[in-house]
């Protein structure tokens, strides 16, 4: 689960972390109050989605006015903003964050992470911040600082000092960023975040060190337990065929292509995605009915990658272990039929009563009337059934 920005800096404020002070709103007409409260001659308006990239895309505007900031607030709240995480749909901008100005003489980049290859909380951070980390991280992989926490004594001084002195920090505020450090690890244990990224974290013309922004990312799993995070999760961020799939048990992640896919098992969904990809395919979502998939699963399931304007053709790869092959085929018989499904559907079935589940796909077709075919192609190979997906998503 994400959070807004001015969400993340109010859990930071309550660490003792200080931040730009700013207001929300949720209306234009808001702003003259706004800017009063705040004082200065300058503001920052900014667009609270759950994607970074927002000031590329017009989402973080420095107004110099009122009336700048009234204009700023009018095109943003109530829009739908498109950045480089979001596309192609974006999310829609119901709150502003204003902030005041500060004047910024480094920016820097900081996060914490779960690294799972090394199975430890990671710290990340570079000079270069402001930027999109990933690219620096391509382009100019040495700029970027890494340590590893070792869980037996967490995270160590001498730890903070090496990023410190790596980002060219020195004097007092190498003091600050090692507190600064250590206190944002406390806030990603204790609030059970596996993501705490601060992009930029600047160092003002007075010398301190401030986090200019924040996100956050809550561990789903643990939300039983952060009830207060829980209760201010904002669903309108959320991708309405996500939400639909998280209400029926579905694991569902919605992509940028036009092959839906259905499969039981997350290892052989990536798989899955993968030969679409090498086949010349875009895959339009991640989707893993798991491996107690009902007919009314499979039903729902088609219902969610139907939603998806985008979908011209959906591929099903069922590997049939607990749930035996004939099962899933009868379901996607009765799902296609109930749905009224008209793109192409490739199935790939193996595993338990694999021929007769095969046969059933097979009968299922030759008996439909011919004006109302079942769009059904069944594959025996994996390699072939991705083929094929493709091939019936080209004009």
């Amino acid at each position: 689960m994400n959070l807004h920005e001015y969400q993340a800096k109010s859990v930071l404020r309550d660490y003792g972390i200080a931040t730009p002070r700013g207001v929300v709103i949720t209306n234009a007409d808001q702003c003259a109050s706004a800017a009063a409260e705040l004082g200065g001659e300058a503001w920052v308006a900014k667009a609270q989605i759950h994607a970074g990239g927002r000031g590329k895309a017009g989402g973080v505007k420095l107004c110099r006015s009122i009336d700048e900031l009234s204009a700023a607030a009018a095109s943003l709240l109530g829009s739908r903003l498109t950045t480089y995480q979001n596309a192609p749909d974006g999310q829609p901008v119901n709150q502003l964050l204003i902030e005041e100005t500060l004047p910024i003489v480094r920016e820097l980049y900081l996060s914490i992470t779960v690294d799972r290859a090394a199975e430890r909380i990671g710290l990340v951070a570079s000079a270069s911040g402001g930027m999109e980390i990933e690219e620096v991280a391509r382009s100019e992989p040495e700029k970027i600082l890494k340590e590893w926490v070792n869980p037996v004594t967490g995270l160590m001084d001498y730890q903070g000092r090496n990023l410190a002195f790596g980002l060219g920090l020195a004097g007092e505020q190498v003091g600050a960023f090692v507190k600064l450090v250590k206190t944002l690890y406390r806030v990603f244990l204790e609030k059970d975040l596996a993501l705490l990224e601060i992009n930029p974290l600047i160092v003002t013309a007075d010398g301190r060190i401030v986090p200019l922004d924040c996100k956050m990312g809550v561990e789903d799993n643990a939300l039983y337990r952060q009830k207060a995070l829980a209760e201010i999760a904002d669903e309108s961020q959320i991708d309405p065929k996500e939400a639909e799939a998280h209400a029926h048990d579905v694991n569902y992640i919605a992509l940028n292509g036009n092959i839906g896919c259905m499969v039981n098992g997350a290892g052989l969904a990536m798989a899955t995605m993968d030969l679409i990809k090498l086949s010349g395919g875009q895959p339009a979502n991640f989707l893993d009915v798991g491996g107690g998939a009902t007919a009314a699963t499979v039903a729902q399931a088609f219902k969610i990658i139907l939603s998806d304007p985008n979908v011209k053709a959906i591929l099903i790869n069922i590997f049939g272990g607990i749930m035996r092959c004939d099962i899933i085929a009868q379901g996607v018989i009765d799902a296609v039929k109930e749905v009224g499904v008209a793109i192409p559907v490739v199935v790939r079935l193996e595993g338990t009563n694999v021929e007769l589940g095969r046969k059933m796909l097979a009968d299922a077709v030759a008996d439909s009337v011919t004006t109302t075919r079942l769009p059904i192609i069944a594959s025996n190979d994996l390699n072939e059934a991705a083929r094929q997906a493709v091939a019936a998503t080209q004009p």
